[in-house]
């Protein structure tokens, strides 16, 4: 007995197939050679999303070349991956005494601190080495254009370090340092460069009950929705741009969001988890810039969260210590401190790999976690007179935050040096 002929409609189905084949065996195929082309962005991005941006966001390698851009970094170097070297010969970059433009919050030298080794470190990547910093280079990029620093006081204190770092090139006449706005707004002119570089104090970007420079110790933080063109409108016109927030947000695990007006008699408040406020803060950043930064000119960089040393027992110290005393660096390569969520670093990672601008991510944290030796600690200018009780306890009032100068933070500009022109 014969097999029954197919039916017309499940032969046509049969062809319909047989003609499908080709396109499905070319796309296959395209899937394939995207995926070898690609694939260490691939796994690049996936990985930085699992472990919260232990690796640099590498967005400027698909956008071709990036404005100021003079040569790239060597190829499969990570600049933030590496490790602290004594350099008695080449640190510090600049004396304490040699530049007026550092506050009295980070003079360690002036306030009493009787060692100078925290200057004398230098950081060498693993299987490359950092361009060395050419002031010369910085200011001529500057010349007729606008750089700013964005955030809290770290960040203030990595602009006051770039200051520091190109002042001497520039004759006494020809500069200045004036502030604006109640010290929101600090600009630094380099008159024959035509060049400003510039800082604007906004903690958490967006509008917030903290936004006084000088008055703003306020435990009960609230933070505006949508709100970062309250100070966006300052940064229109910034041709280099670098931003920061992060510790006005570490209140716990809830932030408070107003989402009416500051103005409002009934004030809508909601709290949300920390991260989830980051997120926001960080998404409003972004399209801030997309709108109002031309990738093809201007340049936007991001600055990872500051590592502070609190709690000595994260490092293997004595249990209700912190930074005070420490002249020492933390050895262990794989040290993160207790006060560095990472929750927040993976929200970053999550962020910016979703970002169609190119923004470049400047991955401090960890380099950083290793120098409890850098902090400021009780060499500082104390605003308010010491007790008895302070001054027989001085890791009471030591401060684990902010870091000397020269010191670390020169080594942050080092890396956006590196970045701006070897990216």
């Amino acid at each position: 007995m014969k097999t029954p002929l197919p039916s017309s409609s499940s032969s046509s189905s049969v062809l319909r197939k047989a003609r499908l084949s080709p396109y499905l065996f070319t796309l296959i195929a395209f899937i394939v050679f995207v995926a070898v082309l690609y694939g260490e962005d691939f796994m690049c991005l996936f990985g930085q999303l699992e472990l919260g941006i232990d690796r640099p966001l590498r967005t400027e390698k698909k956008r071709g070349k990036l404005p100021f851009a003079i040569g790239k970094t060597e190829e499969g170097c990570d600049i933030f991956s590496g490790r602290w070297v004594r350099d008695e010969l080449n640190r510090p970059l600049y004396e304490e005494s040699e530049c007026p433009y550092i506050q009295p919050q980070l003079t360690c030298q002036e306030h009493g601190r009787p060692d100078k080794d925290y200057q004398h470190w230098r950081w060498q990547p693993h299987g490359c080495s950092l361009p060395e910093f050419n002031a010369t280079l910085m200011l001529e990029t500057l010349r007729g254009k606008r750089m700013m620093f964005v955030g809290d006081s770290l960040n203030r204190g990595q602009y006051v370090s770039m200051i520091c770092l190109l002042h001497r090139l520039i004759p006494e006449h020809a500069k200045s340092m004036e502030t604006f706005d109640s010290d929101s707004l600090t600009i630094f002119t380099a008159k024959e460069y035509n060049a400003t570089i510039e800082f604007y104090w906004a903690p958490f970007l967006l509008e917030s009950n903290a936004d006084n420079a000088i008055v703003h110790r306020i435990s009960d933080r609230v933070v505006k929705k949508g709100s970062i063109n309250k100070h966006g409108k300052n940064w229109k016109g910034v041709d280099i741009m670098v931003f920061n927030t992060y510790l006005w947000w570490m209140t716990g695990l809830k932030m408070k969001i107003l989402k009416g007006s500051f103005d409002d008699e009934d004030k809508e408040i909601v709290e949300v988890s920390t991260e989830d406020a980051y997120r926001m803060a960080m998404r409003s950043m972004l399209r801030w810039a997309r709108k109002n930064m031309n990738p093809k000119k201007t340049r936007v960089f991001f600055t990872s969260m500051s590592p502070s040393h609190g709690k000595s027992i994260d490092w293997g110290g004595e249990e209700g210590q912190n930074c005070y005393n420490e002249t020492t660096l933390i050895e262990d390569p794989t040290y993160w401190g207790s006060d560095s969520r990472k929750g927040v670093m993976k929200v970053i990672g999550e962020v910016f790999s979703q970002s169609k601008f190119p923004i470049t991510f400047l991955n401090i944290t960890q380099l950083s976690s290793y120098r409890k030796d850098a902090h400021t600690s009780i060499y500082k200018k104390q605003w308010n007179p010491l007790t008895e009780e302070q001054l027989a306890n001085p890791s009471s009032y030591a401060d684990c935050v902010h870091w000397c100068l020269p010191g670390l933070q020169d080594t942050w500009n080092e890396l956006l040096f590196t970045k701006l022109f070897y990216p």
